[in-house]
């Protein structure tokens, strides 16, 4: 991997009006509006990921996904909800950093409530929450990616294509804080990563293992 997109976590805190079920028409469900900035966050992935134009991300097919993945919210069954918590992810576009990803989710937001009578008068509140990856790639043509995949192809037969990734990494400190050329290579599937049945094949680590072994040695002669 020479590039990666990021992405930062937010939680989204949505008002509505309590009412008794008998009454619920008194009431404005927080989880109504919670489907007004799904559908808003879903236009917006849609343009994100058009506008893209980079090769390595635009082969992703999706490089820049959103989701919500956790919903909280309601304290009795025939109380209509009157604040609905939601957690998720946005994508951070190659070449951008987390601040400006968060001012992008946060003007998706604000423009989405302003369509919507309740929440012109009472907002969505928006926080970023746990880690921010921004983004970061290294040149094709760089002396690292170049000669690491020589190496690898001398070491496994097969020649390694030089890719993008749609997810956030640590390459990004190497790169942007540390000013150090960086790459992503090793073992495993990302489809596995954060399942229930998450495991690297040891035939992979070995592999992965000869490689670079082979290309500090080449380092180290050259």
């Amino acid at each position: 991997m020479i590039a990666h997109a990021g992405a930062i976590t937010f939680r989204l805190t949505f008002p509505g009006r309590a009412a008794h079920a008998s009454r619920r028409r008194e009431g404005v469900s927080a989880l109504d509006k919670l489907w007004i900035l799904a559908r808003a966050l879903e236009a917006d992935e849609t343009r994100r990921n058009a506008e893209e134009s980079d090769p390595l991300m635009t082969a992703l097919g999706l490089p820049y996904p959103t989701i919500i993945g956790i919903v909280g919210g309601g304290e009795w069954a025939s109380t209509v909800l009157d604040r609905v918590v939601a957690d998720g992810r946005y994508g951070v576009r190659l070449g951008q950093s987390d601040a400006a990803a968060e001012a992008e989710l946060r003007s998706c937001i604000e423009a989405a409530c302003a369509t919507d009578d309740f929440l012109h008068d009472h907002a969505v509140k928006v926080e970023i929450t746990g880690a921010r990856f921004g983004s970061a790639r290294v040149p094709a043509d760089h002396p690292l990616p170049a000669g690491l995949a020589s190496v690898a192809k001398a070491v496994t037969g097969r020649q390694p294509a030089l890719l993008g990734a749609a997810y956030g990494a640590d390459m990004r400190l190497f790169i942007n804080a540390g000013h150090t050329p960086c790459v992503i290579y090793g073992p495993g599937d990302v489809r596995l990563a954060h399942s229930a049945d998450e495991h690297v094949p040891l035939s992979e680590v070995e592999t992965c293992a000869a490689v670079l072994a082979a290309w500090v040695r080449s380092e180290l002669r050259g």
